[in-house]
């Protein structure tokens, strides 16, 4: 939970000192990894502030501390990945609910969606959330929660966060979005009315590719009961040594957000200019639909994900992606490292074929993740990767 005594002052400033306060035994400035599983107690029924580690970590709580003041909510919750973190969510509803979620939507949360959630009797429907009047024609009375991508994956599009909200506010249902895309660095939904923001802390909080985890952070503190709850109940808690990784990624968050935003900017002017390119989705473009949304949201940059699409069927595409040598073929993003993928293959194999096909998921389509490498390498990279597919 947050403190009320600790240090105020800009994002940046907060991602440093908040949660990390120095050791009181030894005056380290890096607080210590606890370990433990298990905390001495004062007596048979009585408790103190940790019992077990399931229950509560003095690293977890610190990382949580840190979350719950950059988000602007009551409190946060890290847990083991997050698809953790969504399943979580989830575990909210009972059968015959229904779940309206975006369809520019990452694989991962289509596959929980859809090959999980639905074995407990939840409805589901998958709806172009840029559509205000598509969104509000889907929402029924079963209708229970709104799942958002405040940047779409892999399209990038982005949903009016404020707009569904307030939908959400009117049929009395909860709103929730993943902002891995996004980071606190650049926008705090919970500032924009909506319920829950989830994080896969595994890209950009951790941000070098050496740490699995998630996060949620609540506006409301029934709300937060409710999800504590659920993830000690259920027991998908982030380890110590994860959490400390975290809290360290943080730290440098704003400053590695706004320098792979200002390359991925760059990369996706140079890749409207390329020949062999048939469509570059980046929101910081003009050419983008909701460019103008995405520069009213966001803090001064558009993130570090571009997709493009070649004019080119699967085995050419795959061979572009197969042939970077700065750009890592991998799956995940938002780490130091530059990465690329192609959807259809990858990250959004799991959806069905006629729905990446609806959904515009197309053979032709890569996805980047711009790392913090120079623009003239990763440029000249791609370019060579590209012509080496013709």
């Amino acid at each position: 939970m947050t403190d009320p005594q600790q240090p105020s002052g800009s994002f940046r400033t907060r991602s440093i000192h908040v949660g990390n306060q120095c050791d009181p035994a030894t005056g380290a400035v890096v607080p210590p990894i606890h370990l433990a599983t298990t905390f001495r107690q004062p007596g048979a029924g009585k408790w103190g502030e940790f019992d077990y580690s399931r229950s509560g970590n003095p690293t977890r709580s610190n990382l949580q501390e840190t979350l719950a003041s950059l988000e602007g909510g009551v409190g946060a919750l890290a847990f083991s990945s997050g698809m953790a973190a969504i399943h979580g969510v989830t575990m909210m509803l009972k059968a015959g609910d229904h779940v309206l979620a975006g369809c520019d939507l990452y694989g991962g949360a289509y596959r929980l969606l859809h090959k999980i959630c639905d074995r407990s009797g939840i409805d589901v429907s998958l709806v172009d959330l840029t559509d205000l009047d598509a969104v509000s024609g889907a929402i029924t009375d079963r209708t229970k929660l709104i799942w958002a991508e405040s940047i779409g994956n892999p399209r990038l599009s982005i949903p009016d966060l404020p707009a569904l909200a307030a939908l959400a506010k009117q049929h009395d249902c909860l709103i929730g979005v993943d902002n891995t895309f996004g980071t606190p660095a650049l926008l705090r939904p919970l500032e924009h009315g909506l319920d829950i923001v989830m994080h896969s802390a595994t890209k950009y909080l951790g941000g070098h590719s050496d740490c699995l985890g998630g996060t949620l952070a609540v506006a409301e503190q029934e709300l937060f009961d409710q999800l504590y709850y659920i993830q000690n109940a259920t027991g998908a808690v982030l380890d110590p040594l994860s959490c400390f990784l975290t809290s360290r990624g943080i730290k440098t968050l704003d400053l590695r957000v706004r320098a792979q935003s200002q390359t991925a900017l760059q990369l996706a002017t140079w890749l409207e200019s390329h020949p062999r390119v048939k469509q570059v989705l980046y929101p910081g473009l003009p050419s983008h639909p909701q460019h103008q949304r995405a520069t009213e949201l966001f803090d001064g940059a558009y993130g570090g994900m571009v997709t493009f699409e070649l004019d080119a069927g699967v085995e050419q595409t795959a061979k572009v992606c197969e042939s970077t040598k700065l750009f890592h073929l991998a799956v995940s993003l938002g780490a130091v490292e530059s990465l690329i993928e192609q959807p259809a293959t990858m990250s959004h194999a799991s959806y069905d074929e006629a729905d990446r096909k609806r959904f515009g998921i197309s053979d032709g389509l890569i996805r980047l993740s711009v790392g913090l490498e120079s623009f003239q390498d990763l440029r000249d990279d791609l370019d060579a990767a590209i012509q080496s597919s013709s």
